[in-house]
């Protein structure tokens, strides 16, 4: 990793002329009187060259973690993009090379959270298609248990920020990949609950799982099958 304020070799060899996710057309980065990196420039885009491109985006998705981390720790408005960079290992400039903003990384913090749960819930309902009611509703609720616990710094930096997530046109995609989730979830109680219930508990489920992140001790008496079968438990009244 690079010393802070120095930019590393992997970075300064991706001045790159490529798109990527959170990048839009190559400009120049910008400086402030001060030095200091701009609050919002256009970051050189991923390469095309499948090697070099598995490289720049698994390195970006190590600075979506350790921004998580940060955020989580210190809160999102609290830090400014330079303490950011401090905390990680890289100048500011660093972090302007894979994402266009400070906003740009919070909703790269949110993708992270949300799709590859849609992913996993969508492939494990298929696969449980046969499966009883119950079965299913165990299935999933212990997928996204282990989910939450496993992305914890990501579901208390979306928890914190969810005041800007629903506004915005650039937050759409994480309103749509969550909306999609809650519906697979209601589904999925469907088959379990009453209907005049199932919206009280689809929000007692929500607010038990999510909040999951806030307490969780991964060295304490209970795992994440543990908690996911006792919130089944409270659903299903047994």
């Amino acid at each position: 990793m690079a010393a802070p304020g120095r930019r590393s070799n992997f970075e300064q060899w991706f001045e790159v002329r490529t798109r990527g996710r959170y990048a839009g057309p190559v400009a120049s980065r910008p400086t402030r009187p001060d030095g200091a990196a701009p609050r919002s420039v256009r970051p050189a885009p991923a390469p095309t060259r499948p090697a070099l491109k598995v490289r720049y985006e698994l390195r970006q998705s190590e600075l979506v973690d350790a921004a998580a981390g940060v955020f989580a720790d210190r809160g999102y408005d609290s830090t400014p993009v330079h303490e950011l960079a401090q905390q990680i290992g890289l100048a500011a400039g660093g972090i302007y090379h894979y994402f266009g903003s400070k906003e740009q990384l919070l909703i790269a913090i949110c993708d992270e959270l949300v799709d590859p749960l849609l992913a996993r819930a969508r492939d494990l309902l298929e696969e449980q298609a046969d499966a009883t009611p119950e079965a299913r509703l165990r299935a999933l609720v212990a997928v996204w248990v282990a989910h939450v616990v496993d992305h914890r710094d990501h579901m208390l930096v979306f928890q914190q920020e969810r005041h800007q997530i629903e506004r915005g046109a650039q937050w759409e995609g994480v309103r749509r990949a969550r909306k999609e989730f809650e519906r697979l979830v209601e589904q999925v109680l469907a088959d379990v609950v009453s209907g005049e219930d199932r919206r009280v508990v689809l929000s007692a489920l929500l607010g038990m799982v999510n909040h999951t992140a806030q307490w969780f001790d991964p060295r304490g008496r209970l795992d994440a099958g543990d908690v996911a079968d006792g919130y089944v438990a409270l659903v299903l009244g047994g």
